[in-house]
């Protein structure tokens, strides 16, 4: 640690300590320079008091002597440095003690002490240092009885500026404790408001609860009286539909014109009947979480074309012109479903279309989610006003106005096929302007989706390792490739039976998927290369054909462990047949006939 010196600050006055006068006089000093120089009141009396402790101590010792100085500079210090010739200096004590008031540096074999006191910048002008030199030079001729009056003085300051301290004290805590009533009365006050609006929102809660259960029974009575319904209407209304057919086939010698007419009318109102109970049962089924889709391939130019003949003649009596498109594309949905939704949407573009065209399209979509299916009903029918755009899709919702007239509907179209289209992992949409008709589009996956396992756990473990399917179809391949990917890690195509051997000796799969008919090797020939070969023998094949199950070779298909036909392929099919020969109990699973 470097001890500072005298050397180091502007001098201001020198004294010698000789007898307990000097160190009256050294006291004052003290306190009059630090007057001088701008030091608080307190630290004045710290630092006077410091010197006379330390400077009593020092008349033991040899010639001591004290200089004043100022050090300048950013952070300016008053100085007092303590020298001694001879003798021990201060005691330990009185160290101590001046150590607890002010800042000292002590350096026992240079016989030097210094006392250091912080001053403020403005300390030091030359008019500060002027006015300081001049205050200890007045004080050192002072007498002792002017010093012992001095000192009383600074102890009646220091006692009346405690007493002032502990006044404010007092006056501190009494505000403090004020304070900490106001705070405690608000505390309680936010506390018992906090509990009542705790106990509002628990009355509150109850009663959303009761209401929800009221309102969740009420759903499920509305869903069990449209079943009843439905159900009850079935039988009778099956009964006229089915009288009326048996008179208009077997009893029109004995029915004349008039007669056939009507018994005509009542047929068709029969089967609109039968169509409305039919979407009832099936609306009753989708909000009970009954009614599930039976996924399996569909040839969309099948669908297609069965649209366009039930819709055909639809709009008869109005100027409608009716385009369906024909495409060759094929997917994985429900049919039937798919086919209800399209009949909605396209049935409903019909009543409300008083002339011009009521289309379908159908195109392909590949975005970052997967490959989709889209189809756009659009009409040039009297359009949707924009604020009822969303009450449509209610159940039993009809836009009232004049165009009701002539065109009934029970307002479950619209709901009935957005609903439908979201059992079949899909997306519906409408855009209408009032005057200028209505676009409809739905959006399905190519392929099934994979459900969310329950809870949010991943979906179950695939049934096989690694499939091979042989088909020379591209179509087909494509289609149901999204349903193998579910039952298969990985599943490896071959296109030609002729290469179907080596792939599978190669890949030494858990199932083999094949095609019955291919052009260069069938999968007759196929199964008996597999049966013949000891290699090939023990694993599992699953035939595939759409030929008729009178026209199959069934001695030529004993090796196959199932045969499924192509028209109606569906994943629990072959979830069944698959699971029929798990590894554990492959070679002995018998051979399943799921043809239709």
């Amino acid at each position: 640690m470097n001890i500072p010196t005298a050397q180091d600050a502007v001098p201001l006055v020198s004294l010698s300590l000789t007898t307990e006068h000097d160190i009256f006089v050294l006291r004052r000093s003290g306190k009059a320079a630090a007057e001088a120089l701008g030091v608080e009141k307190q630290d004045q009396i710290r630092l006077a008091t410091a010197l006379s402790e330390l400077g009593r101590d020092l008349l033991a010792s040899s010639e001591p002597a004290v200089t004043f100085g100022l050090v300048q500079g950013p952070d300016p210090v008053l100085r007092v440095s303590m020298f001694w010739k001879d003798g021990h200096g201060p005691g330990q004590e009185s160290m101590l003690a001046a150590a607890r008031l002010v800042q000292i540096h002590h350096t026992p074999s240079q016989r030097t002490l210094v006392i250091e006191q912080q001053l403020t910048v403005d300390a030091q002008t030359p008019e500060s240092l002027q006015h300081t030199r001049e205050l200890l030079m007045a004080h050192s001729g002072s007498s002792v009885s002017e010093d012992a009056r001095a000192q009383t003085s600074d102890l009646i300051a220091a006692l009346e500026e405690s007493r002032a301290q502990r006044e404010e004290l007092r006056r501190l805590n009494e505000e403090l404790e004020e304070t900490n009533r106001g705070v405690v009365a608000l505390y309680s006050e936010l506390s018992e408001e906090l509990e009542e609006t705790n106990r509002g929102v628990v009355a509150l809660y109850a009663e959303l609860d009761e209401k929800s259960r009221q309102l969740r029974e009420a759903s499920e009575a509305k869903t069990r009286f449209w079943a009843n319904v439905s159900h009850e209407l079935r039988t009778p209304v099956n009964s006229v539909v089915g009288l009326a057919r048996l008179l208009l086939e077997f009893d029109v010698e004995r029915l004349n014109e008039e007669q056939r007419r009507q018994v005509s009318l009542i047929s068709a109102s029969g089967a609109t009947l039968l169509a409305l109970v039919d979407e009832l049962l099936d609306v009753a089924k989708a909000e009970s979480g009954r009614l599930e889709p039976n996924w399996a391939p569909v040839d969309l130019r099948v669908v297609l074309g069965q649209l366009r003949g039930t819709l055909r003649g639809y709009g008869h009596g109005r100027d409608v012109e009716l385009m369906v498109a024909d495409r060759d594309l094929h997917m994985v949905s429900d049919d039937v479903m798919l086919t209800r939704i399209l009949r909605n949407l396209l049935s409903n573009a019909l009543k409300f279309t008083e002339a011009g065209t009521v289309r379908l399209d159908v195109v392909t979509e590949s975005t970052a989610d997967g490959d989709h299916v889209l189809f756009t009903v659009t009409d040039t029918g009297i359009g949707i006003p924009a604020e009822e755009q969303q009450q449509i899709f209610e159940e039993f919702y009809q836009v009232r106005g004049p165009h009701q007239r002539g065109r009934p509907g029970t307002g479950l179209g619209l709901p009935y096929a957005r609903r439908l289209t979201g059992l079949l992992g899909g997306t519906l949409t409408l855009t209408s302007s009032p005057g200028s008709g209505t676009r409809v589009t739905v959006r399905l996956p190519v392929g099934r989706p994979v459900p969310a396992a329950a809870g949010g756990g991943e979906p179950g473990p695939p049934l096989v390792t690694v499939l091979v399917t042989v088909d020379d179809d591209d179509a087909f391949r494509a289609t149901v490739r999204p349903v193998l990917d579910q039952l298969a890690q990985r599943v490896v195509e071959v296109d030609q039976g002729s290469r179907a051997g080596s792939v599978v000796r190669r890949e030494r799969p858990e199932a083999v998927l094949l095609d019955l008919h291919m052009p260069d090797l069938d999968g007759y020939a196929v199964l008996a290369e597999f049966a013949g070969d000891p290699d090939l023998r023990e694993i599992p094949v699953v035939v595939l054909t759409s030929a008729p199950r009178a026209s199959l070779d069934h001695d030529r298909l004993t090796h196959a462990r199932a045969v499924l036909g192509k028209a109606t392929l569906t994943l629990s099919q072959l979830e069944s047949a698959f699971s029929a020969f798990t590894p554990h109990t492959q070679g002995s699973a018998g051979r399943k006939d799921i043809t239709p």
